[in-house]
């Protein structure tokens, strides 16, 4: 073995070891706090009263569904790893979805304000909804996350000859330039106060990346410290939907 592939073997065992230690934590993270309001709840010297019982409730589904999140992030990375995401495409009306993750996310944030933005003949796209949906989730919920102080996140579809695109702009943290080439990396965290405390693993832009080229589109981002941070994401125009008529602009469901 040469001295280049033992430094290659050192560094895919220290890799290994700090995902394995990433993932631990942040796993146990949620698991650590529902334990913690059962215990409280079963406290037998403490009379809880109805709506704190329901609180505390509430708050142990928003840990299981952060658990149930990052559980499905790591499987989905495994599939990109072993090449096994399937993609099934149909005839999508991308203004429809995004109204139907925004409308998700804004019950979970009361300090977002979720706008869309669609021109009223937006084309069909032929695409996966499950997996586009996905997308969109990662994407809002990268937005939400780096925004703590809350805010407009602006949710844009653009047509253009060949593709089109649907960015997400936050008025959150931002990132700055040294940060922006690895965003879709594995794992990656952008270096800012806000990535300290943010939960997940780190896998919710690389999942969406494989699952956007799968399509034969790409993702991106536009970002500064300080300003917010756009993410785009392009779907090609072509197949079965370039013949089907666009989004009816007289139906209500689809508009802004």
């Amino acid at each position: 073995m040469t001295d280049g592939q033992l430094a290659d073997d050192l560094d895919a065992d220290r890799l290994r070891t700090e995902m394995l230690a990433v993932l631990s934590h942040e796993l146990n993270t949620p698991l650590a706090a529902i334990k913690g309001y059962l215990t409280a709840m079963l406290l037998e010297e403490v009379s809880w009263t109805a709506e704190k019982r329901e609180e505390f409730l509430r708050l142990m589904l928003a840990e299981v569904e952060n658990l149930q999140a990052m559980i499905s992030s790591i499987l989905d990375s495994a599939r990109v790893e072993f090449d096994q995401m399937e993609i099934e495409p149909q005839p999508l009306r991308l203004p429809r979805l995004a109204r139907e993750v925004t409308d998700e996310m804004q019950q979970r944030s009361s300090i977002h304000r979720f706008i869309l933005d669609f021109p009223r003949d937006f084309p069909l796209v032929d695409a996966d909804p499950r997996r586009i949906k996905q997308v969109l989730r990662n994407l809002l919920d990268n937005a939400v996350k780096y925004s703590p102080d809350g805010g407009l996140i602006v949710v844009r579809g653009a047509v253009r000859p060949d593709d089109v695109v649907v960015s997400i702009a936050d008025q959150g943290v931002g990132i700055s330039p040294e940060d922006l080439i690895p965003l879709f990396d594995k794992f990656f965290r952008a270096k800012s106060l806000a990535a300290r405390r943010v939960a997940g693993v780190g896998l919710g832009l690389p999942v969406s990346r494989a699952i956007v080229e799968a399509h034969g589109g790409r993702i991106w981002a536009e970002s500064a410290l300080g300003e917010g941070t756009t993410l785009y994401f392009s779907l090609p125009r072509e197949g079965l939907s370039t013949s089907m008529p666009a989004a009816d602009p007289n139906n209500a469901e689809e508009q802004p």
